[in-house]
């Protein structure tokens, strides 16, 4: 008797644990407890910051590295916006200052959670920094250089409530008049170029295209070196700015495949660590902000359009989402050190905000479609988007400053 009892206890424990089993793998809705990314590799960032009159998105292509989201099912759980085909959308009033949590879940076409990510949005006071002086360099390629996203940052702070914005640099749009916009935006710059570029016997002419980096000089050995210090009292009146942006990426790491990525990715980080030692070692509180590079054009028209058979989206979305998560390992948490992230790519439309042009169908057809023409360069639309979103991260730096 004792060994018939002994058999049916371990059979029973058997059929529970089976029970236990079946239960987990046929209820695909429950998935892991915490936030994953899956194979899709989502990424959220840990927090965004929103203001009251300016519209906060989180674009569910833009955070995940999928074939489209045709096949997929999006559920955001959070006590305010809306969520709608491609996006969550939340324009705050000034009544929603506060926190509230945000998760997003993905299905596949059977429930089953195939990823989740967790967010905080962050609704800041709409007069956070009013009357402060604030001084500001903005760092980048060719999407800086365009001057869309410097000015609109510096025009949102024109409004009232607002802190009065320096902007520091030597150079602003090509072909305009010299004014408050002013940048360290060059097309075709990396992170390395920043560091090092030097061409010999060129002259560095304030307002145009610089041949050698705008941080080095020469020094008493009459070699070239990083010197912020002389940066900063050639255009800064000798002092650190409050605010420092770095917005490179994408000709870092354009060109790399699968394999050569991991690689580009290091030589970039090494140059942007090199920069921002060089800010801080001017004054170690300036708060450094690392935006994240942004999803291309939604179509391959857009690539084709610029680089023929030269460069498909697909590869260079997955460079560019491989960018955000090594940023995001890299520089993520490190806000005691004043270095953060600031979450431009979540914000942007990439399907209805960058350059499209009107043609023929195709040779024979007297239809004419709308195909994307540029595939890294937004359009004025979403630079505006790209500035919206800088101008959220500064008000929630000088919101804290505050308490």
């Amino acid at each position: 008797m004792p060994r018939m009892k002994e058999t049916a206890t371990i059979v029973a424990e058997i059929l529970i644990v089976a029970s236990a089993l079946y239960a987990a793998e046929s209820s695909p809705a429950k998935g892991p407890e915490g936030p994953f990314p899956g194979k899709i590799r989502l990424e959220l960032p840990k927090t965004i910051d929103a203001v009251p009159g300016i519209e906060t998105n989180v674009y569910f292509d833009n955070v995940m590295l999928s074939v489209g989201r045709n096949a997929l099912f999006f559920d955001v759980t959070c006590a305010k916006g809306v969520q709608q085909v491609e996006r969550w959308t939340f324009t705050p009033d000034e009544k929603e200052v506060g926190e509230y949590p945000f998760t997003l879940e993905v299905r596949d076409g059977e429930k089953a959670i195939v990823a989740r990510a967790v967010s905080t949005i962050r609704v800041l006071p709409k007069d956070a920094g009013k009357g402060a002086e604030v001084s500001i360099l903005v760092i980048g390629d060719s999407l800086t250089a365009a001057s869309v996203y410097p000015k609109h940052l510096y025009d949102l702070c024109a409004g009232e409530g607002n802190p009065r914005l320096k902007m520091i640099g030597s150079c602003w749009k090509r072909g305009a008049a010299k004014g408050p916009y002013r940048h360290e935006g060059y097309g075709g710059w990396t992170a390395k170029a920043f560091a090092t570029r030097i061409v010999k016997g060129s002259t560095p002419r304030v307002g145009e295209k610089r041949a050698t980096s705008p941080f080095l000089y020469e020094g008493a050995d009459g070699k070239m070196t990083l010197d912020f210090a002389r940066y900063c009292q050639e255009f800064n009146d000798g002092k650190g700015p409050d605010f420092v942006t770095i917005f490179l990426g994408c000709n870092d790491t354009f060109s790399a495949t699968d394999e050569t990525i991991e690689d580009r990715i290091d030589d970039m980080l090494k140059h942007y660590d090199m920069l921002v030692r060089m800010i801080h070692s001017v004054r170690k509180d300036t708060r450094i902000g690392c935006l994240l590079l942004p999803p291309p054009a939604a179509t391959q028209d857009a690539f084709g359009a610029n680089y023929g058979c030269g460069q498909t989206r697909r590869q260079y979305r997955r460079n560019q989402h491989r960018v955000v998560e090594r940023m995001t390992a890299h520089y993520g948490g490190r806000e005691n050190e004043h270095i953060y992230l600031v979450p431009v790519n979540v914000n942007i439309d990439c399907e209805r905000n960058y350059p499209q042009r009107t043609v023929p169908a195709n040779a024979r057809s007297d239809r004419k479609i709308a195909r994307h023409s540029n595939g890294v360069h937004p359009a004025a639309s979403g630079y505006l988007q790209i500035g919206d979103s800088l101008y959220c991260w500064l008000k929630g730096r000088l919101a804290a400053s505050a308490e």
